[in-house]
């Protein structure tokens, strides 16, 4: 079968169409034909051998996976072989049935970005009603979803930044009240304007770097900063646990990987939610499998909106 497989370690260049061997199911596996696989940022790091993880060589790239069984049943999950193919295992047990009408994007949109984006805001990120939010890369695959579920939920006043004014428009279009240049000479200030120079009650942050050292500074008395991802290249921020006390503050993290049992539930009930039209998944782009490289130059320079998707 034809896959992209990193033989090397590097940028978008390593990622390169070879044949391969099928994978072989083991116990509570399922193979799939895909019919789509997502594309994040993680997976750009993983090709550099920066991730959370250390990558092994050689990999096929990619976690998420639409696809469908032998026997015709359509699903939803995760890859344990690797997305970036023209078949792949699924871990069985997580996967999520999909109805024929739901487009592969929208499903896969759901999958890391929409459970994360929910799992920050309600598990870690304690929203409650009134709170006055903060979501960086508001058009992100993440940020896109987490306005939209953060203003159902009961959000007060909502921030969201983002780098152009095409992708800020977005942000207040899924229901931000107010959209801050990423790039703003001084972010802390254009933040606290932004609020109304209130501080923040809870902070989503996937970008770290300058983004996380300005969200630190506007968070509130028992406010929470949750950090999920580091897209701005620069994870060195550090944080003074003195600095922490006076405040009650919390800096938190959060990883998918941990929360994989909750996974299901979640991307059941956005998928209710998406039936019901009260939330909109933006899907940003689909590439042939020959241009994933082309995906992740465009992930990685943020000229993209929403979810980003392979199709073999």
């Amino acid at each position: 079968m034809r896959a992209i497989q990193v033989t090397e370690f590097g940028g978008p260049e390593v990622l390169v169409v070879r044949d391969v061997p099928e994978p072989v199911p083991g116990p509570g596996q399922v193979l799939v034909e895909v019919e789509a696989a997502g594309v994040n940022f993680a997976e750009t790091m993983q090709t550099r051998d920066a991730y959370v993880q250390r990558t092994t060589l050689p990999f096929v790239p990619g976690s998420e996976i639409v696809g469908r069984t032998s026997d015709g049943r359509r699903l939803l999950g995760f890859s344990s072989s690797g997305a970036y193919a023209e078949r792949a295992l699924l871990y069985e047990r997580s996967a999520v049935p999909l109805p024929d009408g739901v487009p592969a994007g929208v499903a896969l949109s759901l999958l890391v970005q929409g459970a994360t984006a929910a799992m920050v805001l309600r598990d870690v990120g304690r929203l409650a009603a009134g709170d006055t939010v903060l979501v960086h890369s508001g058009a992100g695959g993440v940020g896109s979803l987490a306005i939209q579920l953060a203003r159902r939920w009961g959000a007060g006043h909502l921030v969201a930044t983002a780098s152009t004014e095409r992708k800020r428009s977005l942000a207040l279009r899924l229901g931000a009240d107010e959209a801050v240049d990423s790039g703003a000479p001084d972010l802390e200030a254009a933040l606290r304007s932004a609020a109304g120079n209130r501080r923040y009650d809870l902070v989503l942050d996937g970008v770290a770097g300058a983004a996380f050292d300005a969200g630190l500074k506007v968070l509130n008395r028992r406010g929470r900063i949750v950090v999920y991802g580091a897209a701005g290249g620069d994870p060195s921020a550090r944080v003074d646990p003195v600095a922490l006390i006076g405040g009650s503050r919390t800096v938190a993290g959060f990883w998918l990987v941990d929360h994989l049992d909750r996974v299901p539930s979640v991307v059941g009930e956005l998928l209710g939610l998406v039936a019901e039209g009260v939330l909109q998944p933006i899907v940003g782009g689909s590439y042939s499998l020959e241009d994933a490289a082309q995906a992740h130059e465009d992930l990685a320079g943020r000229r993209t909106e929403g979810k980003l998707v392979l199709t073999p």
